[in-house]
């Protein structure tokens, strides 16, 4: 095996030949899609014509197994590809051929998209996954096994002006050229031409979207596929070397990058602002790069000729729309506030252009406008900040547009970098079949494009709350007086939805649907660092729940020292305040309606023994959710949850405090029985003080802060909904 630079060769013999037929396609499609210089997240396709029994009449057949719609290489299993009779998929052909009579190469008829609708009659062995526009183009080659690949150094040839000779520079007589064509029948036709015209023909190169290479047995189809990419990445870095390399890039820099802790701190004073300003149709999440590559581009001389021509290939402007949108701000000269003012106008320009170009390119059946505010926002000596319906697909158009950038950097190494043509992006982004496919995707869940700061979330009622939460949709920021214990509670949520865990300290604007963030409610600094670290990982936030709490009992003698009555204020009324009158700030700059949940209890409205300073501060933070109720509208709803007392599952109920409960009131135990019995007992006796005589649960809890915090109550504020279980002596008098 010879040595690669520029891809990583991980085809492991051993392993593959365990595998079956199948199964090999998808180790082959696994280690394509683990490497984002081969493909993109969700880019790509892989194939193999495999001989498998008829389930009918059980004589063998030829069957193309091909990757299915919507499926992403990296993480792909057998159920996520495709089989169809290849006899019948070229039969289709002839169907084709009789619909689209002109036979009018390039342009798209109605004849073209019906096609794809055809498929399923092709389907093998009722395989229920759907087939991608792409299946032509894998059935049509002669290769058994094929590869469609959009590598970042490939698709920097695809998108320069001289591609077509660039192609027989680097290539030779390898790789054939196909000029553009949007992905389909059509375009699988055309090289099925050109392969019969060049019988010795491995690879073609599609214009301004990337290649296809293919080979009959499947190890040698992955190799030449990384031949392919190697030759293209040696060639560009070769040229970009002699240009002067990073230092020349982009025409060289036009401005420099504020130091990581200026950057960092103005990033975290802008993203609410302008999450705001992007989230006037629907919320978006969002997701920050400032690597060097990006800052590179964004500070040089020709981001912003570069940043209006959009991206190329179809899978990239997909998610980062037509174009990014590029302010042009001096980092060394400039303040906040000329930022601010400079983004606003730009956003008002951006969403102008988007409007008459949809104006200009629509077609009689095109689908309605989408929203026009930029997914991609392109900032000098900051970097850039991509947005997403969610955290996952925030960081996929970062990842989108960290590509495009690598393929103009290539491109301009080259040649010059063109994009497609307004209407064949259009066509792409406003294509029928796209809209169907959006149309097919689940109803968003309540929460969903929410971000909700769970303060206490590492343990009981705040851990049961953030979990409750996520399970809505919302990303979950899991705050608490310990940061390991945060960070657990934010593990196992990002483990059950199956994503990234995001913690501070180790690159948090890559962090996935919950972090774990540590914070003081009783130090407004701790508090303002822990809101800006929200806003560096998803933009910003719409509500915030307050479950921490403090109980310090009386001592013997009643009485309870006065360090501790400060400090039981501090936490359940002061930590409160401070925390809503910290997000009050960020709320104001967002412009979005949000809501806060305090946590105050029955305990505030029964005065009894031993609780004085627990007792009297749920009093006062009883009173607080209705002066913050009164400060923050109309932008912001305030209310509480009073739960009785919970023992299961929480902090506050240690053995020892258990103990020393079930003999104040006088029930029986033994000092050795198991602390899970002993916790059940107190918990039983606080439920038989109660109406409903059930033992109160974090879960309990957890239902009445996702009723506030969602749209079910959303004229209610200033309130304190009880779960307690029927204490009568806590009814409002």
């Amino acid at each position: 095996m010879k040595p690669y630079t520029h891809v990583n060769y991980l085809w492991d013999e051993a392993k593959a030949a365990a595998l079956d037929p199948v199964e090999r396609l998808v180790y082959r499609s696994n280690l394509l899609g683990s490497d984002q210089r081969i493909t993109n997240t969700g880019g790509g396709n892989t194939s193999s014509k495999l001989i498998e029994r008829d389930p009918l009449t059980g004589e063998p057949v030829e069957v193309l197994w091909v990757k299915g719609s919507g499926g992403d290489l990296r993480t792909s299993k057998r159920e996520n590809f495709a089989s169809l009779y290849q006899s019948k998929l070229l039969g289709l052909q002839a169907i084709y051929a009789a619909a689209n009579p002109e036979g009018e190469r390039g342009l798209k008829s109605q004849a073209e998209d019906d096609m794809v609708g055809m498929y399923t009659h092709a389907t093998f062995n009722l395989n229920p996954r759907a087939s991608s526009i792409d299946t032509p183009l894998h059935s049509f080659l002669p290769g058994k096994h094929v590869d469609h690949m959009h590598p970042n150094a490939i698709i920097a040839i695809a998108a320069s002006e001289r591609c077509e000779e660039l192609v027989r520079e680097i290539f030779g007589g390898e790789m054939a050229y196909v000029p553009w064509m949007r992905p389909g029948f059509e375009l699988g036709l055309a090289m099925q031409e050109i392969a019969r015209a060049n019988p010795g023909l491995q690879a073609i190169m599609m214009g301004q979207h990337g290649f296809i290479s293919w080979a009959d047995d499947d190890r040698a189809c992955y190799t030449y596929t990384l031949d392919c990419i190697e030759k293209a990445a040696a060639y560009i870095e070769k040229k970009y070397a002699e240009k002067g390399g990073d230092a020349a890039a982009f025409g060289g820099a036009k401005y420099h990058a504020l130091p990581e802790a200026e950057r960092r701190a103005t990033l975290a004073a802008l993203l609410p602002w302008l999450r705001g300003q992007v989230s006037q149709q629907r919320r978006f999440i969002g997701t920050i790069q400032e690597d060097a590559a990006i800052l590179r581009f964004v500070n040089s001389h020709d981001a912003p000729r570069l940043a209006e021509l959009g991206t190329s290939c179809p899978d990239h402007f997909l998610r980062t729309k037509i174009k990014p949108l590029y302010v042009d701000w001096n980092p060394q000269a400039e303040d906040l506030a000329a930022l601010k003012a400079k983004l606003a106008e730009a956003l008002e320009s951006y969403r102008a252009d988007y409007a008459a170009y949809y104006a200009a390119c629509k077609r009689p059946n095109s689908p309605a406008m989408r929203d026009p505010n930029p997914t991609v926002v392109l900032i000098p000596g900051l970097g850039m900040i991509a947005w997403g319906k969610d955290k996952s697909e925030s960081r996929v158009t970062a990842e989108f547009y960290n590509c495009a950038v690598e393929v103009m950097r290539g491109a301009e190494a080259i040649d010059r970098y063109i994009a497609l043509p307004q209407q064949e992006a259009f066509d792409i982004e406003y294509w029928l079949l796209e809209e169907a496919k959006l149309q097919r995707i689940p109803a968003e869940k309540e929460l969903a494009r929410q971000t909700i700061i769970v303060v206490g979330a590492g343990s009981g009622i705040g851990k049961e709350t953030a979990a409750r939460l996520s399970r809505e949709g919302a990303n979950i920021v899991c705050v608490d007086m310990r940061a390991e214990a945060a960070q657990a509670t934010a593990a196992e949520i990002s483990a059950r939805l199956g994503s990234g865990i995001g913690v501070a300290g180790s690159g948090i604007s890559g962090c996935g649907p919950a972090i774990g963030l540590a914070a003081d409610i009783t130090d407004r600094a701790s508090v303002r660092t822990m809101l800006d670290a929200v806003a560096l990982a998803y933009g910003g936030f719409d509500s915030i729940v307050v479950t921490a709490g403090l109980f310090w009992p009386s001592d013997t003698s009643g009485r309870i020292p006065d360090d501790k009555w400060a400090l039981t204020f501090g936490v359940n009324v002061t930590g409160s305040y401070i925390v809503g009158d910290e997000a009050a700030k960020t709320w104001r700059e967002q412009g979005l309606k949000g809501q806060l949940v305090l946590t105050t209890s029955a305990n505030a409205a029964v005065a009894k023994k031993g609780s004085l300073a627990y007792d009297t501060s749920k009093a006062a933070a009883n009173h607080l959710v209705r002066e913050l109720a009164i400060e923050l509208a109309p932008l912001v709803r305030v209310n509480g949850v009073a739960p009785a007392t919970v023992v299961q599952g929480s902090a506050m109920f240690p053995r020892d405090r258990v103990i020393g409960s079930l003999a104040k009131y006088g029930i029986a135990y033994a000092e050795d029985e198991a602390t899970e019995l002993l916790v059940a007992k107190l918990a039983q006796f606080y439920a038989d003080r109660t109406l409903t005589k059930s033992p109160i649960k974090p879960a309990d809890q957890a239902e009445a802060y996702f009723l506030l915090v969602s749209q079910r109550l959303s004229k209610t504020t200033g309130q304190i909904i009880t779960v307690d279980g029927g204490l009568h002596e806590a009814f409002l008098r």
